[in-house]
């Protein structure tokens, strides 16, 4: 009993920790960065953490080129292309709705993996990605649901990080099967897509004049973009242990706590508030996440959990 009791207290804690992100990101992006300047610090942090512990474990790293596809790949899936949207749209979106928005990759892994034959079809689960759609349509339909009506192409926008999260987690399903590819170490996963991720974003960030100096003065913006890469990273180790444990089905319940702890993390620490119908865009959410999710341990883990925005996600 009180083995289970710890596993669910990991599981709030992560989902506690996921959704504080969203949070953080916003405050990082109300200085004026941009996302490549962002992403290098990001990249640098989750280095940096994955080579101390994989120190303190005693293991090695190697750059084995039947991994550098799966690198790379995370790195453009699950990293960039999804945090570049999100920062956007950060700029100009309430946390909350990032948060709500975010909660879509269960749903899109799932419609990508219909497609290319992954998974076959069931009324329950296409019955989930409706639920997703009407959210969306609530979410951007009625002028209320929005502090400026105008702000709808951004929403559009944010959408395109669910949607890189979900091809990432069905490329990871393809990675792995393709000649029985074993994957490495998460940590591992994680220095390798880090080390990748820094090589795209720091020339972007320097030609493009948005590299963030660390000799200045900190401030919030700072210290949120530390703090979000460092809770990012903590929260993915803690996921793949907790899929170990207790299987990527109990796992896969975080989703629901990251969008939740998301929207109480904005409306306490940015004071956020909402319309009805962001609320009911809301509660479709939850129920579209209910109905995708997988019912037996023998579901790939690759597109269970929805990433945060300073995410790191490979399985």
């Amino acid at each position: 009993m009180k083995g289970n009791r710890a596993l669910y207290l990991i599981l709030v804690l992560m989902g506690a920790a996921w959704g504080l992100v969203f949070t953080l990101t916003k405050i990082a992006v109300s200085s004026g960065y941009r996302p490549f300047g962002i992403l290098v610090w990001q990249m640098v942090i989750m280095l940096v953490a994955s080579v101390v512990l994989l120190r303190l474990r005693r293991m090695t790293f190697g750059l084995h080129h039947r991994h550098l596809l799966l690198y790379f790949g995370v790195a453009v899936l699950g990293t960039v292309f999804p945090n570049y949207f999100s920062y956007i749209a950060a700029a100009q979106l309430p946390a909350g709705i990032l948060v709500i928005i975010v909660a879509l990759v269960p749903l899109f892994a799932m419609l990508i993996a219909l497609v290319i034959g992954y998974e076959k079809p069931s009324f329950l689960r296409l019955s989930g990605i409706g639920f997703g759609a009407m959210a969306v349509a609530v979410l951007v339909g009625p002028e209320a649901s929005l502090p400026d009506p105008e702000k709808v192409g951004y929403v559009l926008l944010a959408m395109l990080m669910p949607l890189s999260y979900g091809a990432e987690g069905n490329f990871l399903t393809w990675i792995k099967t393709r000649g029985h590819l074993q994957l490495p170490d998460p940590v591992q996963i994680l220095l390798g897509t880090s080390l990748f991720g820094l090589a795209m974003s720091l020339p972007a960030a320097l030609i493009g004049g948005q590299f963030i100096t660390p000799f200045q003065p900190w401030g919030l913006p700072e210290w949120a973009i530390l703090a979000a890469s460092l809770l990012n990273w903590g929260a993915y180790v803690g996921y793949v242990w907790l899929i170990g444990r207790a299987g990527p089905v109990f796992a896969a319940q975080v989703a629901y706590l990251v969008t939740g702890f998301g929207v109480v993390w904005a409306m306490l620490l940015l004071e956020e508030s909402y319309s009805p119908y962001i609320w009911a865009a809301l509660g479709l959410m939850m129920v579209g996440l209910f109905l995708v999710q997988p019912r037996n341990n023998r579901q790939s883990m690759a597109a269970l959990v929805p990433k945060p925005a300073m995410g790191k996600d490979a399985q």
